[in-house]
């Protein structure tokens, strides 16, 4: 695949796809992808992992890094001083290249509509409930793993604000927790394309 100006960042990536189609398009592009998107000026994992600390009291509680792919949000993370960080993603080829990075507590490969775990602080999931990726109710399902208190922090890009099935499962999302925070910045910076990172605690 073409690097930056090439179909995966393109006319690939955000529009609607089966769950074969999304494994297939993530596991043929794992080798590449950091040096794709790092390389169109990625700033939305900073952006969030940024979010989600100012809202954390403690950031040592275990967190999970839901859709972690090959770890750029792990590593965002990391850098914004979380210290307990387990990720899950239904690539394994995703999964392969973030535990070569050694800074997961705990990674796993997941089926796809499964919930995650209960039990974390917070979960994370930077592009992954979006066009072309996680479908809308996905939102729903990482809320209900939280418990009351517990804290969701994701991203919706250009595409995926402009999809209403999103944006109604935001606000089904926004009737049962808190908005922290919401702010629109860069997301792929190459491609003049931009995402709100959202934060939500459970009610």
């Amino acid at each position: 695949m073409t690097k930056d100006t090439g179909p995966t960042l393109d006319t690939q990536l955000w529009k609607p796809r089966s769950v074969a189609e999304t494994r297939a398009l993530y596991s043929g592009w794992a080798k590449d992808y950091d040096a794709d998107v790092t390389g169109a000026g990625y700033e939305t994992p900073a952006r969030l992992a940024a979010a989600l600390a100012a809202e954390s009291a403690d950031l040592t509680a275990p967190i999970l890094d839901f859709g972690c792919g090959t770890g750029l949000s792990g590593k965002a993370l990391a850098a914004a001083g979380f210290t307990t960080i387990d990720g899950t993603d239904i690539t394994p080829e995703m999964v392969a290249q973030a535990r070569a990075l050694g800074l997961y507590r705990e990674l796993t490969v997941s089926e796809p509509g499964t919930a995650p775990p209960a039990g974390y602080a917070a979960i994370t999931a930077t592009g992954v409930v979006s066009l072309g990726a996680a479908p809308p109710e996905t939102l729903d399902t990482l809320l209900g793993a939280l418990a009351p208190g517990g804290v969701l922090a994701f991203s919706y890009n250009d595409a995926t604000l402009a999809d209403p099935r999103y944006m109604q499962a935001l606000e089904g999302a926004k009737a049962r927790a808190d908005l922290l925070s919401e702010a629109y910045g860069p997301h792929l910076a190459a491609k003049d394309m931009g995402s709100t990172v959202y934060v939500l605690r459970k009610r």
